[in-house]
């Protein structure tokens, strides 16, 4: 198959970078599973926009302080003045934020020294995500193909060329493009705890290391303080950081506070950790009892549904959480622009690091960080535009046997090497 850009994945990141790519160009997007299965969908929090210029150096200095100031600062502050593009948007493509008459409801989380939040109930990502799907939808010249799972990088002497990937029937076949761009998401699919989908594996990881395509920071990985204790196997079900923003608190076994909860999340998360090993415990608990009953209904309403449903009411008792994997801050190391070390490679997204998170990332500043350098790719690839030569690559599939542990423990061996090292 040839198309003119190829685009793995399609989270918030692929879909708003289809969507910012020349029309008269024909778009490829394949998504490992079902379109509705990014991660994308499972963000609850919101999404930050700069809400005025006043507001700028506190949102800088916030996101800098949660990183740890290991943050690109370029990065940051692209980030951030893009941020009111970025809106306008979204809300031009359907997205509904929380509006008061004609104003925007703003909304605050831990470590944010101002309210700066935009949010939808408490499905922030799936009101965004789901729009833009049913906006590309729309386009002729984008063709999104789900159940296919990239397997390789067609690529000559550092130039990507597109892509190996086979069905849901193991049937394989190579997608050749001008242009690749990876937006495959995190990790979690390593983790035996995590928030993420369980088919989010690193792929894009582990193929930037059999082609040694340049890494950053790939032992930074964000545990979320807070999530639903379960015995059930399978993804942990987030209790979005805004509920602490909101007013809850976490209480070990004897109703006492132990930590300040708009602390940032690694902070946070560790202060669990250290109080649960204290007590010699598997959770602590979150209160909402400072929420009025209204106010949790419909701001967190999936949140008190889901809590219901595991028989929990968050409106007459304490809910157990227990911290989980859930983001990546490292990832394939790109510029401004989201351009790999390889010639026509970008990424986008989660798998892609631009430094904006440093250390730990910011609360609802993903979304942000996906859809702000999503875009900046899209407008390089259309600057910089050229036709390649569509080579013939031959594909052996015995290569591929036994491809996913293979690929797995190398992603995993790499991060513990870099956790060794920098230790």
């Amino acid at each position: 198959m040839k198309t003119d850009i190829i685009i793995v994945g399609c989270g918030v990141a692929g879909l708003y970078c289809a969507l910012n790519l020349p029309k008269n160009k024909n778009i490829t997007i394949i998504t490992k599973n079902k379109a509705s299965k990014s991660d994308s969908f499972l963000a609850q929090g919101g999404i930050c926009v700069l809400r005025d210029d006043e507001d700028y150096e506190s949102f800088y200095e916030d996101t800098m302080r949660a990183g740890h100031y290991e943050n690109n600062p370029d990065s940051v502050d692209i980030m951030i003045r893009s941020s009111r593009e970025v809106i306008g948007d979204l809300v031009s493509y359907g997205v509904r934020f929380e509006k008061n008459g004609k104003e925007f409801v703003y909304t605050k989380e831990g470590a944010h020294s101002n309210s700066r939040i935009l949010f939808h109930e408490d499905e922030t990502g799936k009101e965004i995500t789901s729009h833009l799907l049913e906006t590309v939808k729309k386009y002729d010249n984008i063709t999104l193909i789900e159940n296919f799972t990239m397997v390789d990088l067609l690529c000559r002497e550092n130039v990507c060329c597109g892509i190996v990937g086979h069905d849901a029937e193991n049937n394989f076949m190579s997608i050749s493009a001008d242009y690749t761009v990876l937006a495959t998401g995190g990790i979690g699919g390593l983790f035996e705890h995590s928030t993420n989908y369980r088919h989010l594996t690193g792929d894009s990881l582990a193929l930037a290391l059999k082609y040694g395509i340049k890494l950053r920071d790939i032992d930074y990985i964000q545990i979320h303080p807070t999530t639903l204790y379960s015995k059930k196997s399978g993804r942990e079900f987030l209790i979005s950081e805004s509920v602490r923003g909101e007013g809850a608190v976490l209480l070990n076994s004897k109703g006492e506070r132990f930590v300040d909860e708009l602390l940032p999340r690694d902070v946070v998360a560790n202060a669990i950790f250290d109080e649960m090993k204290k007590e010699g415990t598997e959770h602590v608990w979150l209160s909402f009892a400072s929420i009025p009953e209204e106010e949790i209904k419909s701001h967190f309403p999936n949140i008190y549904q889901r809590c219901l449903d595991e028989g929990y009411d968050v409106t007459k008792e304490s809910i157990p959480v227990v911290p989980s994997q859930h983001y990546f801050m490292g990832g394939i190391d790109v510029d401004r622009n989201s351009k790999t070390s390889m010639q026509r490679l970008y990424a986008v997204g989660e798998t892609a690091c631009n430094g904006v998170h440093g250390k730990n990332r910011l609360a609802s500043n993903s979304l942000l960080e996906s859809l702000v350098f999503a875009k900046r790719a899209a407008e390089h690839i259309e600057s910089v535009y050229t036709e390649s030569e569509h080579e013939c690559f031959e594909i052996n599939i015995s290569d591929y046997e036994g491809y996913r542990e293979k690929y797995k423990e190398a992603v995993l061996c790499a991060i513990e090497k870099e956790k060794q090292k920098n230790e």
